[in-house]
């Protein structure tokens, strides 16, 4: 007779030896395939990957001065698993570093939510940038702490104390920036703002690695397979700037004492040759271990000294804004070139009055731009949103006016290679619709003509309207990378970008221009020997108006496109004309006659006086 309960029992201690052997097999298998933790363990006795970082590219201006280099730098690194009996007291004050700090900072490399790429087996950065001389102090004594090492890095030096806003930084990197780009580990280093962001792809280069041997006590006896393994670090791109280091100084200077902001822009490239934020700040405080104390004290500024007003700053841009709207007129043929407007100390119609300053009247669009008119265009803009017989409705017809100016480069992010370009506000039908419940006309909305009222422009973007009237109806995106070292340019810095308005009548606004500097408001910007072409702007404020400036030179062979702008500084030509007509004779002479360089010092020596509250 068959005993079934010994025959059922054999079964299942055969199946629970096959259960183990398959624990067994599941488990090495995810040691040895799955996870790389046990491959990780084993190699970190025999090997040292020791990280070569690349330098990074360097940035001249136009004219190849060198503006932003490389500058030797050393971080202490550690490997978990190699600390032995550390004496915690001798290193920090082998570091000058306090006990506290020791402590928060090794908790801090640990949490791997600060710190993802936390393992016991791999360089983690404890300390970054030491000084030549710390690194010499620290390196004496390092054999006293196994497990520390020292890795050679570089950091962003500065020739200038100009272009801050521009060039940019570089810090360490966050964890949001790790999680979004494999490349970067903890105490990487990245683009913060400016140029060092915008490019930080081309100018981080590619890193590189040294595997080291290990002897069986952690001892290194040198390269494995004498180097045949090595990965070589692949330096940054260069770049060059279309920036001219001494027009930007120039500009800065001008701007000492003032919020404000001047853009230049090359007509013909759309390379920008200057871009001044004021108040500004100096690059070297954004170098070394003290970047995070001293970029807290800026962000604390209530100037906002951080805050590149040139292409973040929202305004109106007054008057100059006039030359868009001639042209729209011209175009929709709302007016010819032989239109006349009246003006009897302003735009006066329905109860309605909008002032003006004394001038010959009735006037044509040319002499309107000359002495800046505000009724010529006042009833310009009246007579094109009245006309329904052209566009059916007043919705068309503002929509009509709003295709015009987002043409010629308003109400949205031009694109400059620049981070955080605001869009500014040019309204269309259905804004109007919402703000007066679809009842409104032309009689509603009539500041808009005169560069007041919702309009608000970018310095960068009435500079770019500049370089347009100079090119007689086109622009290429404003940028501020000139060359890429062995990389092309993206294409939209080289495509023309075409407007609405004819060559015809451009060239009509270059002539008021023209007048303008010749006789009218602009007269402070006639320089000898040169054809400028300029109109002011004088934008209402709630305290002092803002003072504003927009011009190009010369006349028929554009060489530069400026555009200033001085928070309170009064009417346009007490500030904006004469440090326009400063930056071009700079760039287009070369230098400052001594004349010139009077001015230069008596603007200097004019501050404005700002409320406290601001």
């Amino acid at each position: 007779m068959n005993n079934y309960n010994l025959e059922r029992r054999k079964y299942v201690i055969g199946g629970v030896a096959v259960g183990i052997v398959l624990v067994y097999i599941l488990r090495l298998f995810a040691l040895q395939i799955v996870s790389d933790e046990y491959k990780r363990h084993a190699d970190s006795n025999a090997f040292l990957n020791k990280i070569q970082y690349p330098s990074r590219g360097i940035i001249y201006d136009r004219n190849d001065s060198l503006l932003v280099y490389n500058q030797p730098a050393y971080d202490v690194t550690f490997v978990p698993r190699e600390i032995r009996d550390l004496d915690t007291l001798a290193l920090c004050n082998a570091l000058g570093i306090t006990r506290e700090y020791f402590d928060k900072r090794m908790k801090d490399i640990r949490n791997r939510n600060l710190n993802p790429g936390y393992s016991h087996y791999t360089h983690q950065v404890f300390l970054t940038q030491l000084s030549g001389e710390e690194f010499s102090l620290f390196q004496e004594k390092l054999f006293r702490f196994p497990g520390f090492h020292i890795q050679r890095r570089s950091i962003r030096q500065y020739t200038c104390d100009v272009g801050a806003h521009v060039l940019g930084d570089i810090a360490e990197v966050s964890k949001k920036e790790m999680e979004n780009d494999e490349y970067y580990k903890r105490g990487d280093y990245i683009g913060k703002q400016g140029i060092e962001r915008s490019y930080e792809k081309q100018l981080r280069g590619e890193k590189g690695v040294e595997i080291l041997l290990r002897d069986v006590h952690g001892r290194i006896q040198g390269k494995y397979m004498d180097g045949a393994m090595d990965i070589r670090s692949t330096p940054g791109k260069n770049l060059r700037l279309g920036l001219d280091i001494r027009l930007q100084a120039l500009g800065e200077h001008l701007l000492e004492g003032k919020i404000g902001s001047i853009v230049a822009i090359e007509p013909k490239t759309g390379e920008i040759l200057c871009m001044v934020s004021a108040p500004s700040f100096d690059p070297h405080l954004m170098v070394g271990r003290q970047r995070g104390n001293n970029h807290l004290e800026l962000s604390r500024d209530g100037w906002k000294p951080l805050l590149n007003r040139a292409i973040m700053g929202t305004y109106p841009p007054g008057s100059t804004f006039k030359t868009s709207q001639a042209l729209t007129f011209l175009e929709e043929g709302i007016i010819t070139e032989h239109t006349v407007y009246p003006c009897h100390g302003g735009f006066v119609h329905r109860g309605l009055r909008v002032g003006c300053h004394a001038h010959g009247s009735p006037i044509p669009v040319v002499p309107s731009l000359a002495t800046s008119c505000n009724a010529f265009y006042c009833w310009g803009l009246y007579y094109m949103i009245g006309s329904r017989s052209k566009y059916g409705s007043v919705q068309n017809a503002m929509n009509r006016w709003r295709d015009y100016m987002v043409s010629m480069g308003f109400g949205y992010p031009l694109g400059v290679d620049l981070p955080g370009e605001k869009r500014g506000l040019i309204p269309n039908a259905a804004f109007y619709d919402k703000a007066y419940r679809g009842s409104w006309n032309g009689m509603t909305i009539i500041s808009i003509s005169i560069g007041q009222g919702e309009v608000n422009l970018t310095p960068l973007q009435i500079a770019n309207l500049g370089a347009t009237i100079a090119n007689r109806g086109y622009f290429i995106t404003p940028h501020v990378v000139k060359e890429i070292e062995g990389e092309p340019l993206d294409s939209l810095y080289t495509t023309r970008r075409y407007t609405m308005a004819s060559q015809k009548n451009y060239e009509i606004v270059v002539e008021g221009m023209r007048q303008a500097v010749l006789n009218g408001t602009c007269r402070g910007a006639n320089l000898p020997g040169i054809e400028v072409c300029g109109k002011t702007g004088t934008a209402q404020n709630r305290g002092k108006d803002h003072s504003i400036f927009m011009g190009f030179a010369p006349k028929d062979d554009p060489q530069i496109a400026v555009a200033v702008y001085v928070e309170n500084g009064g009417f346009g030509a007490t500030f904006g004309v004469p440090i326009g007509a400063l930056i071009m004779e700079q760039y287009i002479n070369g230098e400052l006659s001594p004349e010139s360089q009077a001015k230069v010092d008596y603007i200097r020596e004019r501050p404005i006086y700002y409320d406290d509250k601001r």
